[in-house]
């Protein structure tokens, strides 16, 4: 850690003109009679601000500023420094590399409190800054909720019922587990969870039986990270409690199941999507987290380079064609047609989806959603949509040939319909549809776009460093005629985790159809034919917009590597 310096916090504010002399004398006069620190004198006494006296001590003594708002604990930390000693010496445990402990406190100047962490913890310490409401707000977010689930925890396993319930799950009377899954200490964990998992940012949460434990893990900008764990006692009624939230059957543990719920988390609305599926040790879990209070994006937020994002609103602002987004599942293909739909919206427009399901409501927008028992697919509703006198179309994925070829009719019909399709590549959109059954003619004649995507990890902002790669992987990437090419990655930090990424990008393929391309696709054209008249006519291939962003300081370079085949 940097050493400490023995100065006092008046001198420093002296040295950088932030007070005078006078000023100090006042507030010591002020803090001899409070006995509370000078700092915080200092600001009722309204000479400083917080944010002025938290820049001086990060300047002098050469240690960061960490917002703590939006930082993601490892909960493993809160049991190295306790809840009683952080909330004494106003510090809080940000991330562990070996044996280095990194922490952020309110007075960097404390001493005595340092060398207590590094008694406690038996670990080398590292120092960061924060204000005291952040740090305040951050132990009452993380210690509570650890608390809580620790209670929770406690208050269950203390119950002697559970115990053959772990052992006899198919025997046991489904009102006495309803009971169970209905106890305060279910409710106030799978709650927690929930809380948890939308302050971390999670896009999903995975319950996961074992054979000895139950393991909860979190996706996170794409990774899944294990979070602490119930024992294997509370498995069935944790599950038991998930799926009545969901209003599935829990009496049914051998068949998957389907369900969603809402609720409202720390102001924001978020609706959760739920599946379950039998396994060998009980019933998997998988909730899926949508933010309904986020403002949709446009195009301009979703990593479209500006030549791609031109391109593509030249496409969809026209009153008729078929708008495709491809990738695999969790590549963002329906973020990007929300991100469409929001730029075309306008009350001018009849603006109707049929989804499965619906990710987030859209003000001008008829949203339904497909509902197969009930008769309702993406088939039957489109032919129901072309009723209601639509303009623009959306369908949430193109899945049989009877779907593919009632939204290419509407396209020729004078309809702009958007939708999904699994391919890896922009490409392989046009040979996908002539495979699913589609004749050539109308393929060549509806298809105006295709918009092939993956999601890569952002560099973070906070320990974005330059650096100069290896002949050898300028080679894979194909940089060798680049002279003194410098590339960027994180070095990893306390806003980050130490991953050295935060948030996530879109990595592009934009395939406009021209009038070559629309030749091609009447002949039933292989891939490398489509994929060579599309970058003569300025396709920019994933992997070169991988490179891009790599070269810009966007992404990584071993991100790029891994999103993007690059052979």
């Amino acid at each position: 850690m940097p050493p400490i310096v023995r100065k006092k916090l008046g001198e420093m504010l002296i040295e950088a003109g932030k007070i005078t002399r006078q000023q100090l004398e006042q507030a010591l006069s002020e803090q001899r009679k409070s006995g509370e620190k000078l700092g915080k004198t200092l600001v009722r006494l309204h000479i400083l601000e917080e944010k002025e006296i938290i820049e001086t001590l990060s300047q002098q003594l050469k240690i960061p500023i960490i917002d703590l708002s939006h930082y993601r604990l490892d909960k493993e930390l809160t049991r190295l420094i306790p809840e009683d000693i952080a909330r004494k010496y106003q510090i809080f445990p940000l991330y562990r590399n070996l044996n280095v402990l990194t922490v952020a406190m309110v007075d960097p100047l404390d001493v005595y409190a340092i060398d207590e962490v590094i008694r406690i913890t038996q670990h080398e310490v590292e120092l960061a800054i924060c204000t005291e409401a952040d740090l305040k707000q951050a132990i009452d977010r993380y210690y509570g909720t650890s608390t809580l689930v620790e209670e929770a925890i406690k208050s269950i396993t203390e119950e002697e019922s559970l115990e053959p319930i772990e052992r006899e799950a198919e025997r046991i009377e489904i009102d006495r587990l309803r009971d169970i899954a209905e106890d305060t200490p279910v409710i106030r964990l799978v709650n927690n969870l929930l809380v948890q998992a939308v302050r971390e940012g999670a896009s999903d949460i995975h319950i996961e039986p074992e054979e000895n434990s139950l393991r909860i893990r979190f996706r996170i900008d794409g990774t899944l990270h294990e979070m602490s764990s119930p024992p294997k006692q509370m498995q069935l009624p944790v599950i038991s409690r998930v799926k009545i939230m969901s209003k599935m059957d829990i009496a049914k543990m051998r068949v998957p199941q389907d369900g969603r719920f809402d609720v409202s988390i720390e102001g924001k609305e978020v609706g959760i999507r739920v599946s379950t599926f039998p396994t060998y040790h009980g019933e998997n879990v998988v909730m899926r987290l949508l933010d309904k209070t986020t403002s949709l994006y446009g195009l301009d937020k979703i990593g479209l380079l500006e030549e791609d994002q031109n391109r593509l609103e030249h496409v969809i602002k026209r009153p008729y064609g078929f708008v495709l987004a491809t990738g695999p599942t969790g590549s963002g293909k329906t973020t990007t047609l929300y991100a469409v739909l929001n730029t075309i919206n306008s009350v001018e427009k009849n603006i109707i989806t049929i989804e499965d399901p619906i990710e987030y409501t859209m003000e001008l927008v008829r949203q339904s959603q497909i509902n197969p028992k009930a008769g309702l697919t993406f088939g039957t509703g489109l032919r129901a949509i072309l009723r209601q006198d639509p303009d623009i179309i959306m369908v949430g994925e193109i899945r049989d040939k009877e779907t593919a070829t009632i939204a290419i009719q509407s396209a020729l019909t004078g309809h702009l319909v958007l939708s999904t399709l699994h391919t890896n590549d922009a490409p392989s959109a046009i040979t996908r549809l002539i495979d699913m059954g589609v004749e050539p003619f109308l393929v060549a004649s509806s298809v105006t776009a295709v918009v092939a995507q993956r999601l890569a990890r952002m560099i973070c902002e906070h320990c974005k460093e330059p650096y100069t790669p290896s002949t050898e992987v300028l080679e894979r990437m194909g940089l060798t005629d680049l002279e003194n090419p410098v590339l960027y990655r994180g070095k990893g930090c306390p806003q980050c985790r130490n991953t050295g990424c935060k948030g996530r990008t879109g990595i592009f393929e934009i395939l406009t159809v021209n009038d070559e391309i629309r030749a091609l696709a009447m002949g039933k054209p292989s891939f490398d034919v489509i994929l060579k008249a599309a970058q003569k006519a300025g396709m920019r291939t994933m992997k070169e917009d991988a490179i891009l962003k790599a070269l810009k300081g966007i992404i990584a370079l071993e991100e790029a590597l891994t999103v993007v085949q690059m052979d």
